[in-house]
């Protein structure tokens, strides 16, 4: 026998200990994702997952579940609270029934570029951490949706001419304007528009030319009016017991890979902007900006809507407006 065959032995004994001792010290999250897996953000999402996968040497492993096939999207935020998933993506705006401050980047007409939308979230951001960590979440990163528009069956020239419209709300922002525009509002998740346009349980709604682009909108739909009415928030957020399980140094690492997913998506999404717009038009949809007299009433159906939010902001729906006005 070779003197060096133990040696090799042990060291491939010694280094079959060290991998199990890894895989038992392993953690694997699954992430439940609202947006089908062609969404930029479900990609972001898939990237950073593998970021952190790779950056722990597999401690801890995160796996995406796209298009609300773990969870639906409305199920989400809740399964994360009770500790069902340990980790996930929501619409931050989702939960404005809940608390009026998650709604604060659907305000109409408050943060109409990705330059406003950075500052906005500035200023917003500690309050939110804190409303969420009273909730048993961690907050990790966010990334906007491009500017939101609004998307019609018919040529629209003014608010009257959508009396009657059924129109998909994804929050209580989005149905509120339904509401005033003399609209029927129809709480439809992503993941079932297009069957919601296809059976015409809904037939407009407001939304980035993302969602447009992903759903094939211009299968049933025509008009596009770019409005830039608001550029709304996804946000990834832990459960808090699942958090504090981990070690100092896989937190760290979990914070850094957050850190560029945020900075990467936000890039993604401002890129992609003109694009999704571009993709509606080379498929036969009419793309354009809101005409006088319609840019007119929205303005006017968004100034009631943000005195309403104020309102039940109170003072620290106010704090945040008003520092990131000072922004300005």
């Amino acid at each position: 026998m070779s003197a060096r065959l133990p040696l090799i032995t042990g060291a491939i004994v010694g280094a079959a200990m060290s991998l199990a001792a890894v895989a038992a010290q392993a953690e694997k999250w699954d992430m439940p994702m609202a947006y089908a897996d062609s969404n930029f953000h479900t990609q972001n999402g898939k990237l950073f997952a593998e970021a952190v996968t790779i950056a722990t040497g597999g401690k801890l492993e995160i796996v995406v579940h796209g298009g609300g096939s773990l969870f639906k999207g409305n199920q989400i935020k809740r399964a994360i609270q009770t500790g069902q998933a340990p980790i996930g993506e929501r619409l931050l705006s989702a939960h404005q029934n809940e608390n009026i401050l998650f709604g604060v980047d659907s305000v109409p007409f408050l943060a109409t570029s990705f330059e406003a939308s950075a500052k906005l979230w500035k200023a917003a951001k500690p309050t939110i951490e804190a409303t969420l960590a009273a909730q048993n979440l961690v907050l990790l990163y966010t990334v906007p949706w491009p500017p939101q528009g609004l998307y019609f069956k018919k040529e629209i020239n003014k608010v009257a001419d959508m009396k009657g419209l059924k129109f998909r709300a994804y929050n209580s922002a989005t149905a509120r304007l339904a509401e005033l525009a003399g609209m029927q509002p129809v709480q439809i998740e992503a993941a079932e528009l297009s069957q919601a346009l296809a059976t015409g349980v809904a037939n407009s709604f407001v939304s980035s030319g993302s969602t447009g682009y992903d759903r094939k909108v211009w299968e049933q739909l025509t008009h596009f009016y770019d409005v830039n009415a608001w550029l709304p928030r996804n946000y990834v957020f832990v459960n808090k017991d699942a958090w504090d399980k981990l070690d100092g140094d896989t937190r760290n690492i979990v914070r850094g890979v957050a850190l560029m997913a945020e900075q990467a998506g936000t890039a993604k999404s401002e890129q992609l902007a003109n694009w999704y717009l571009g993709q509606l038009a080379a498929n036969g949809m009419k793309v354009q900006p809101a005409g006088t007299q319609l840019q007119a009433g929205l303005e006017e159906i968004g100034a009631t809507m943000a005195g309403e939010w104020s309102v039940k902001a109170g003072s620290k729906g106010q704090s945040i407006i008003d520092a990131f006005k000072a922004m300005k």
